[in-house]
């Protein structure tokens, strides 16, 4: 009898160990060196719009059953094995079927409707009349000139940089996915779309010359408590992001909050292209791997086909 009550009350203290106190606080981990371990996969798959949409201006956050609502509205509109139309061209228009796509299936955890926090509307702010003077000019160019060579095309369809890589790392429709690695004094995201690794130095060592400008720009990161932030300067003026120039200085703060949860917040300052200062936040959560070779190259035989599709539809409109 007694070595039962023994054994009863080993596992009662054991399930007891294992279930944290009412309002205990999650811990993250730390690694050998006593960082904030952050490494793993991650995804930022969501279907919650970058910016909040028209017919939700008042409502900065959803319900759960509105968010139910809105995550199956949002996967019938985009399901692409839905025919909306008849023919080829209702199928080459959109480009793949449905399997191939990730655009995820959940609205934010805090159920946002939109992903931009500041300004409170879920808007990015207008852009200054230097920024839309630029943009302007961005336009111009693209209608001149759509596709007379390879360089006139989006970095993007130039297998060069995607949205995914940023900085800002922002979700796309598929390959959503990231993997983080660290190190004693650096930190390395690798990203899955096309064939970006970010290398992120910490410590207090100042940004390149303003002279080098890259298309990822110039990462330094540093711990404050529990948050790695990075901040990144040196953007190419090939690049914009929402109407951003070169003189963009993005804040990067990553926060792990749960065991599969790690808070991803971004601020873009830039003065010469936006009225403000203005910020996102995109968390991301823990998923299975591998990451696979996103086989995108600066040569990629869809490139020359444009063009030669460009060249005939040139002919057709010239009468040749």
């Amino acid at each position: 009898m007694k070595g039962t009550l023994a054994t009863g009350l080993l596992l009662i203290a054991l399930a007891a160990a294992a279930v944290p106190a009412a309002g205990q606080k999650w811990t993250a981990p730390q690694t050998p060196w006593g960082h904030p371990d952050l490494q793993g996969l991650w995804t930022n798959a969501t279907v919650t719009p970058f910016e909040r949409p028209a017919e939700l201006a008042d409502k900065p956050v959803l319900t759960e059953q509105e968010a139910a609502e809105f995550e199956k509205r949002f996967a019938q509109a985009r399901d692409a094995d839905r025919r909306v139309g008849a023919g080829t061209d209702a199928d080459v228009a959109l480009a793949y079927n449905q399997f191939w796509y990730d655009r995820g299936t959940k609205v934010v955890g805090s159920r946002r409707t939109s992903l931009v926090m500041d300004p409170p509307d879920g808007k990015v702010p207008a852009l200054t009349a230097e920024g839309q003077k630029l943009a302007d000019a961005r336009a111009a160019a693209r209608r001149q000139s759509p596709a007379d060579g390879p360089e006139d095309r989006p970095l993007a369809e130039r297998c060069i940089l995607w949205p995914t890589a940023g900085p800002p790392m922002i979700p796309v429709g598929y390959n959503n996915n990231y993997q983080i690695f660290q190190t004693p004094d650096h930190v390395a995201i690798l990203i899955e779309m096309i064939h970006d690794v970010r290398i992120i130095p910490l410590g207090a060592q100042p940004h390149a010359s303003p002279g080098i400008r890259q298309w990822l720009g110039d990462s330094r990161g540093r711990w404050e408590g529990n948050t790695l932030v990075v901040t990144t300067t040196n953007f190419t003026n090939k690049t914009n992001f929402r109407g951003s120039d070169a003189n963009l200085r993005l804040t990067e703060r990553f926060t792990r909050v749960s065991a599969d949860t790690l808070n991803y917040e971004f601020t873009v300052d830039n003065p010469t292209a936006f009225t403000r200062p203005w910020t996102a936040a995109v968390p991301m959560t823990r998923t299975e791997g591998p990451l696979f070779e996103y086989a995108c190259h600066e040569g990629n035989y869809g490139m020359t086909n444009l063009l030669k599709g460009a060249r005939a539809a040139e002919q057709v409109t010239e009468g040749r």
